[in-house]
């Protein structure tokens, strides 16, 4: 399902910033308009940049929307679902039509079905791989063409640490987060020397909503409280803490802009020291 914001309505704020490490760039975030994505949209819009803001759910964008435009940049909003790729490709024109050529896109938007192995469904397998891997692929392929013509383009995976261990009950998202590490490396190899990179965020357990739903999720699949999953996992990083929202913001950040030139094909975990232990 696709619905596209008017782009007379595209959102602006009260000042046009004139400076920050990604001015006159225009950058699209998936899943941007909550937790991890918001932030990352967020940081782009403080650095200058315009930015196009995907999700499923209208009411989030809203407010995303009015969050980000604060900082006096111009935002589109498109009510997408990522698995739908004709949609992706339409949702990739509008945004350009309305911010211009499309510099940066972040995959962020994500699924997250927690269960036994042996429990799942085939369709929990694909809605999630649907979401997490050929959404990626879709926007990716819609997007990097312009890039490649044009000789500058940044595209970061949101992946997890997910895609570098394994995890209990959570084997399909392990899965799709696995898939888009190699697709992340297996691109930035084709399109070296390109102009074009494509590096992948691995975050730990980062403070967000999804998070704190995943401690009740295993708690409920494991038969123990709340409590003693969560002091559990947190035992498995070194600080005993979550990781801010915004650290994830400043890395990408860094990755969509011109600083990033060299790096390519990297899969960055920012996890408090977790894949130490």
């Amino acid at each position: 399902m696709l619905v596209i914001s008017d782009p007379t309505t595209a959102m602006r704020g009260p000042r046009e910033a004139q400076r920050g490490r990604l001015a006159g760039l225009t950058t699209v975030v998936t899943g941007g308009s909550r937790g991890i994505g918001l932030g990352i949209a967020d940081a782009f819009a403080r650095e200058g940049a315009a930015v196009g803001v995907v999700a499923t759910r209208a009411e989030t964008l809203e407010s995303a929307s009015m969050q980000i435009a604060a900082h006096g940049q111009k935002v589109h909003t498109v009510v997408l679902d990522v698995s739908d790729r004709d949609a992706c490709f339409a949702a990739a024109v509008s945004i350009a039509e309305a911010l211009g050529p499309i510099d940066v896109l972040v995959n962020n938007a994500a699924t997250y079905i927690p269960k036994r192995f042996l429990d799942y469904e085939i369709e929990d397998v694909r809605r999630t791989m649907e979401v997490n891997l050929y959404g990626a692929l879709h926007l990716t392929q819609a997007t990097a063409p312009g890039m490649l013509d044009r000789g500058y383009g940044r595209i970061i995976n949101v992946a997890s640490t997910a895609g570098k261990w394994a995890s209990f009950n959570q084997c399909a998202y392990n899965m799709s987060k696995h898939g888009l590490v190699g697709m992340t490396r297996c691109t930035a190899l084709e399109w070296a020397g390109s102009g074009v990179t494509v590096n992948a965020i691995c975050p730990g357990l980062v403070d967000t909503e999804l998070v704190d739903q995943l401690f009740r999720d295993q708690a409920a699949l494991r038969g123990v409280s709340e409590d003693e999953i969560r002091a559990g996992i947190m035992a498995r990083v070194p600080s005993r803490r979550l990781t801010p929202v915004e650290q994830i913001g400043h890395l990408a950040v860094y990755l969509a802009s011109p600083e990033s030139a060299h790096m390519t094909g990297q899969s960055l975990s920012v996890d408090d020291g977790m894949l130490f232990v």
